[in-house]
């Protein structure tokens, strides 16, 4: 099973061939199954089985063929959560080619950033798309990106919205009838499948390539196991072709189960709507984001009075750390009947580290334990194991869906300082965590974020589970600035207030009575910000490290990718603070 068990360098089922794609269909006794059901703000719903899908994806295939694409070229998407972006991504796995996928809201700077790395020959793009009641045009997007990548030879369009590419190859020319059968080119376990990026917050996104075999392996065991599907279950989580979940979700079809894609505003036109698409489907696993919980919660909704969820067996939750009253209004709302699966993983990974099994309980505010076969621990700074204190998220043993690779890195170097620098031979994940002796997790943010106060390290997401629940604080972001010449450093609080609340000494006294009597001392801001929005990822990260980075003094448009975040415009009062604290 293993070649070679060093990391870097393992080596899964030398000699072994496969495709992926290959997994995806089914039987004959499946072909009349649901395989995709999509709703989309652009379009109406559209209904798949599994012999439909593979239709559409061996006329994808031969067209794809026609433009010249063969075993190892890559086939990009910028394209929404719809079939058509399943559909190319199949196809091209099937000939062995490599995919990748960025979402249409990401700006033709942060595409370009990210495609033209891995010089791709074929994009399929939409011309817009619509986004709650709003129609957004991406003509112009997909040009300037078509001029900025010199290996781009073809741009298909796939119809979505009024709008059209005419110099593009148009999908229906593109899945003309073909009497060729759907084939699957077997490649070596390792081979690439896709390439995923990293959020590009901190710098130029890493190109992370993932294999045919590792990712088969490794969904097949979370989808079954972790996330108990099957035949017959539906699948719904609300992601988009940015973030390594859609991938993840798209397995779906490994283990036979129906996948519900969902595009567009998913709080359009109210907080219900994912309860409503629950509902609809008949989903036995829902997956969401901490704040769309958290939000419900302080909205008092109660999904489970106001629709039928009697299929739902299981919550999902991931993307940034869950706080304790967001277990607790889950298990008021569903009782036992429903799992909170609350995990954590990565797009270096695809796939959780730590998460719950419907053999595990569930502990409040906690997550049950580390994934089947993740040898997963917390490491102290000279590599240590630390039990009931915070330490460095390692990976100790290999793991299949480790990165093949990062894109353009031909000896390894940009590999191993990445993820096996800080400790030789274990995978250094970027998280801050705890493990307990009854092996449950807590994750409290990323370790570069972590906040160093006179020696002791405190999570921001401490911070966050406190000001959650103070009714004048609509958002926050908690950063410390280290002395150079050794001293305590500077904490810092920046706040956006409710509407119609202003941030001024009261309140300030009233937050830090509070972060001091929930947490401690140590924990109190030397200084509490009002500012107007804080800056988040496209995948719904705050981005911590690059607001630390802009009050250390660099350059801003140095820190981040301008296209990778929701509003650019929030960093700006964190650049104009830096600026009048550096004259005062």
């Amino acid at each position: 099973m293993l070649g070679e068990r060093t990391m870097p360098g393992t080596r899964w089922f030398p000699g072994a061939t496969l495709n992926y794609a290959q997994h995806c269909f089914g039987t004959s006794e499946d072909a009349d199954t649901v395989a995709v059901v999509a709703y989309s703000q652009t379009r109406s719903p559209v209904q798949l089985t599994f012999a439909e899908l593979a239709e559409q994806v061996r006329r994808v295939r031969e067209g794809l063929r026609g433009l010249g694409v063969k075993s190892g070229d890559r086939v990009v998407g910028y394209l929404p959560n719809c079939p058509e972006a399943l559909i190319a991504f199949l196809a091209t796995a099937s000939l062995g080619a490599i995919w990748a996928s960025c979402a249409p809201e990401f700006g033709p700077h942060s595409v370009v950033d990210r495609f033209a790395q891995i010089e791709p020959s074929v994009m399929f793009a939409v011309a817009g798309y619509t986004y709650g009641d709003k129609q957004i045009d991406r003509r112009g997007e997909v040009a300037e990106i078509g001029a900025q990548i010199p290996s781009l030879r073809h741009i298909v369009h796939v119809p979505y919205g009024p709008h059209n590419l005419p110099a593009a190859v148009a999908w229906d020319d593109l899945t003309a009838p073909t009497p060729e059968p759907l084939e699957f080119v077997p490649v070596p376990f390792d081979h690439p499948l896709y390439v995923l990026f990293s959020s590009g917050t901190t710098g130029r996104a890493k190109a992370i390539v993932h294999g045919h075999g590792g990712i088969l392996l490794e969904h097949l065991k979370n989808l079954a196991l972790h996330w108990d599907l099957g035949p017959g279950d539906r699948l719904l989580w609300f992601t988009t072709t940015a973030w390594m979940m859609w991938n993840s979700l798209v397995s779906a079809l490994l283990v036979r189960a129906s996948l519900v894609m969902i595009d567009g505003n998913p709080l359009y036109p109210d907080l219900l709507q994912q309860w409503r698409l629950a509902e609809q489907t008949g989903a036995t696993l829902m997956g969401a984001s901490p704040s769309f919980l958290m939000a419900c919660r302080k909205a008092e909704l109660r999904p489970a009075q106001q629709f039928d969820l009697s299929r739902l067996r299981q919550i999902g939750v991931a993307g940034s750390p869950f706080p304790a009253e967001g277990y607790r209004w889950v298990a008021e709302q569903f009782g036992e009947a429903v799992l909170l699966n609350v995990g954590s993983g990565g797009t270096d990974v695809c796939t959780g580290l730590v998460q719950a099994s419907p053999l595990l309980p569930v502990w409040v505010g906690e997550m049950s334990g580390p994934s089947l076969g993740v040898d997963i621990k917390a490491f102290d700074e000279h590599g240590r194991v630390v039990v009931g204190e915070l330490g460095e998220l390692v990976i100790t043993s290999p793991m299949p869906s480790m990165p093949v690779g990062l894109w353009g890195d031909a000896d390894g170097s940009r590999l191993r300082e990445s993820y096996f620098s800080q400790y030789p031979g274990a995978f250094r994940f970027g998280d801050w965590c705890r493990f307990s002796a009854a092996g449950t997790c807590v994750i409290t943010g990323r370790s570069d974020a972590t906040l160093n106060r006179g020696g002791v390290r405190l999570g921001t997401a401490e911070f966050y589970r406190v000001l959650q629940d103070v009714a004048e604080v609509a958002d926050s972001v908690v950063v410390h600035l280290e002395d150079p010449s050794g001293g305590p450093g500077e904490l810092l609080l920046f706040v956006v207030p409710q509407p119609g609340v202003t941030v001024d000494d009261a309140l300030r006294h009233k937050l830090s009575t509070q972060i001091r009597t929930a947490l401690s001392p140590r924990h109190v801001p030397d200084r509490i910000v009002g500012v107007q929005a804080i800056p988040y990822s496209r995948t719904g990260k705050k981005l911590e490290v690059p607001v630390k980075r802009i009050l250390s003094g660099a350059d801003p448009d140095a820190v981040a990718s301008p296209g990778a975040l929701v509003d650019p415009g929030a960093l700006d009062a964190f650049v104009d603070y830096y600026r009048l604290q550096a004259k005062a």
